[in-house]
């Protein structure tokens, strides 16, 4: 199977900019090469901060620039999104019986669980007593089927302060839910820190990526977060039996694309000297 991964395209209404930049190029530009390069992919994920505050016109501005995606697209609810908001605009997005953004997804390889961690008033992530009700009875019903988790917030501290002091604060109580079915959970996608990042947290497999507007600056010593224009990426997710690759690309990198030609260093990876 073959997905999408993007994340945090901040999306503010027609006209304006945030920090001087009109987010909505950027996802053009992604749409247009994912579209380009991917169509065979199954679907897109957009890990939430759909917009920056949550505007029904900056949600239809996002609305709009999807529609030409060549594939279904699954958000999330991030810190930067009103939830309601969310919901008018994509009215398909399934919710849980207490009305957040959580549902699963059965897929050829295996089952894709949303997750909500958004909590109004506050950066920080929040996974109340009733999401994480939800969650537990969720993985519980999930027996025999491998899992891929997808959130806003990470639950885990990922090393850089500014983000660390904004993560997931009910760090111990997802993990407690998790744990029982840890071993079933190939990989978990999150957003939110808008740095390409991967690695494991307590044997699980995780990746994030740059958001397609404005990052986070990578300063492991400062409260104070720093943004920059690093260019924007989404990922390509392949996923067979016994694998998950995760490509990051930076679609709008401008340096010049050439071929390579053949060497000998090269040739002798295929055909040893002499053969």
């Amino acid at each position: 199977m073959k997905f999408i991964h993007l994340t945090d395209p901040h999306f503010v209404p027609p006209g304006k900019t945030l920090y001087g930049r009109d987010p909505r190029p950027a996802l053009d530009a992604a749409v247009a090469d994912i579209n380009a390069h991917h169509q065979d992919a199954e679907m897109a994920v957009i890990t939430g901060d759909l917009t920056h505050w949550g505007e029904p016109a900056a949600f239809q501005n996002l609305v709009d620039g999807l529609a030409p995606l060549a594939m279904p697209v699954h958000v999330l609810a991030g810190n930067h999104d009103a939830r309601d908001v969310l919901r008018a605009h994509f009215p398909n997005q399934p919710v849980d019986n207490n009305g957040f953004v959580q549902s699963t997804l059965d897929t050829p390889v295996g089952r894709f669980v949303f997750l909500d961690t958004m909590l109004a008033g506050t950066s920080a992530g929040h996974f109340c007593a009733d999401r994480q009700a939800w969650l537990a009875e969720t993985l519980a019903a999930s027996d025999g089927h491998d899992l891929f988790l997808f959130m806003h917030h990470p639950p885990f501290d990922v090393g850089i302060p500014a983000m660390d002091r904004i993560g997931l604060q009910q760090k111990d109580e997802f993990q407690a839910v998790i744990e029982p079915h840890k071993a079933r959970i190939r990989h978990l996608f999150f957003g939110h820190v808008h740095r390409p990042i991967s690695g494991s947290w307590r044997g699980i497999p995780y990746s994030t990526l740059r958001g397609l507007n404005q990052q986070v600056w990578l300063d492991m010593v400062n409260e104070e977060m720093t943004a920059s224009f690093e260019p924007p990426a989404y990922c390509v997710v392949l996923i067979e039996n016994d694998r998950v690759v995760v490509h990051t690309h930076d679609f709008m990198d401008p340096n010049e694309k050439f071929k390579m030609h053949s060497s000998p260093f090269t040739d002798w990876a295929i055909r040893p000297p002499g053969a």
